[in-house]
């Protein structure tokens, strides 16, 4: 599926393909998508990241604020295809192509299942190195988070085995991990924005 942006001016829409995970927007010549004839735009005003493949943006403490399908971003929202930003007096709309089987219907991911609360330490600590500047690595080891949590390897072993059947993660493998992550991410058990508020108390 390639994801690109419309992005609208007064003279008509740019299209940006989103080849690349982290794109900014702002006024200033330094980001991705100028914006430099909209003077309600910040120098740098929102990031747009793609996090196992769903889209979100972050306003960066911009002035006047980001808005997505109306409604103003704390902090950080989910974007899907169709969505429309507001940045200033521009809107910018994601697009994606549809896969051939596709019939245009929207599905609605299930709800994330009730975790306690060292479920969603795991979780946390799992997300840990996709948020460092090597983007979009492998999620943590099950020493590594042993060794962030403080337990030992058989204690989140059994978490995560605890996980993966409430999300219904099946097979065997190194895999199951990211497809963990992925689901996780997706159902909304955890945001980006917490993994980032427990890196920065590391």
């Amino acid at each position: 599926m390639n994801a690109f942006l419309e992005v609208w001016r007064p003279a008509g829409a740019d299209l940006v393909q989103l080849d690349a995970d982290r794109i900014t927007v702002g006024r200033s010549a330094g980001n991705d998508i100028v914006l430099s004839d909209d003077s309600q735009v910040s120098r740098v005003h929102a990031i747009l990241e793609r996090f196992a493949g769903i889209w979100s943006v972050r306003d960066v403490s911009s002035r006047n604020g980001t808005f997505v399908n109306g409604s103003r971003v704390a902090g950080e929202a989910r974007l899907g295809p169709g969505d429309e930003l507001r940045i200033g007096r521009t809107r910018i709309v994601l697009r994606a192509d549809r896969t051939a089987d596709d019939p245009g219907l929207t599905e609605v991911p299930a709800p994330p299942p009730q975790l306690t609360p060292r479920e969603r330490d795991v979780l946390i600590a799992l997300f840990k190195p996709m948020i460092g500047a090597d983007m979009f690595t492998e999620p943590a080891s099950t020493r590594q988070i042993a060794q962030a949590l403080w337990v030992s390897e058989a204690a989140v072993k059994q978490h995560l085995l605890r996980l993966y059947d409430k999300f219904g993660i099946g097979g065997e493998g190194e895999r199951r991990r990211s497809r963990l992550a992925n689901e996780a991410l997706r159902r909304g058990a955890i945001t980006l924005a917490e993994v980032r508020a427990a890196e920065s108390k590391g």
